[in-house]
């Protein structure tokens, strides 16, 4: 992850059986993040949401939000993404503030859609409650052509997890990968959040000029929930594979969505919920 490892130490008593120690542990730091949005004229800008996170990545975790919430739709909608600048305010306040500067129109549609609620690091299906409203009218259609070898699929938990490296060392955060259909990982982001991880790789998609992610592979290290086969689908990508369970309404979206949806990703085992047409046969 860029910038501090957001690791902090602590002290644990530690028992196994009827031996206790004391020792240190490692904790992965958990903070809130509050998302201001601006227009293009200028102002200190109007809070949008504040959600809880993993510090790091923090502008693709604001500008994938933004995206999946439907306030951006091309890299050119954001103008800018900054911390704010009066010197006035606590330096670890504003390590917590994202200010997003957009264009007119996307600044219409962030007023429209403004919480200003909390965002637990859990969440993430922000209001979207039924199929129907979360497949865009204008959606990218989804790839088609893409095969994928089940052993490529296969091999992809164990890259994942080789490149989780807050994760090795305090086991507790969630990972989202972007793998090409050859296998090879192209992004990998980790957060507390499972919903945050997705965002933070759909903002690095966005700010690098990649979307939609048509071809590639979404690889989550936990369960496949709604609101990450919701934000996969934005992004473009065809195919989401979990190493955990799916939801009954993540199956449900993606079947509707054309997409394949792969769960309990292990070894050598799978099960495929929807699209098994994409995967080629052993």
């Amino acid at each position: 992850m860029s910038e501090v490892e957001p690791v902090e130490r602590t002290r644990v008593v530690a028992r196994d059986g009827d031996r206790q120690v004391e020792r240190d542990d490692a904790l992965a730091v958990e903070e809130p993040l509050e998302i201001r949005i601006r227009p293009a004229q200028g102002g200190p800008g109007r809070p949008f949401v504040t959600t809880m996170r993993t510090p790091g990545n923090d502008e693709e975790l604001v500008a994938g939000l933004l995206f999946a919430e439907g306030v951006i739709q091309s890299r050119s909608d954001l103008r800018s993404l900054e911390r704010p600048v009066d010197p006035r305010i606590d330096p670890e306040l504003r390590s917590n503030v994202m200010v997003a500067s957009l264009v007119p129109e996307a600044h219409a549609r962030g007023e429209k859609l403004e919480r200003g609620t909390v965002m637990g690091s859990a969440c993430g299906v922000c209001g979207k409650t039924s199929i129907e409203n979360v497949i865009p009218a204008d959606a990218v259609p989804l790839e088609t052509r893409l095969r994928i070898r089940p052993e490529l699929l296969f091999a992809m938990p164990e890259r994942l997890r080789e490149g989780q490296s807050v994760f090795s060392k305090t086991g507790g955060l969630h990972a989202a990968g972007v793998f090409a259909a050859d296998g090879s990982l192209l992004a990998l982001r980790e957060d507390v959040g499972r919903h945050n991880a997705v965002d933070k790789v759909a903002g690095w998609a966005l700010r690098e000029g990649r979307l939609p992610l048509a071809g590639r592979i979404l690889l989550v290290s936990g369960r496949a929930s709604f609101e990450l086969v919701q934000k996969a689908l934005v992004a473009g990508l065809p195919v989401v594979a979990a190493v955990s369970a799916p939801s009954s309404l993540a199956a449900d979206l993606a079947e509707e969505a054309g997409m394949t949806l792969v769960g309990f990703l292990r070894g050598g085992s799978m099960n495929v919920y929807a699209g098994a047409g994409r995967i080629t046969a052993p």
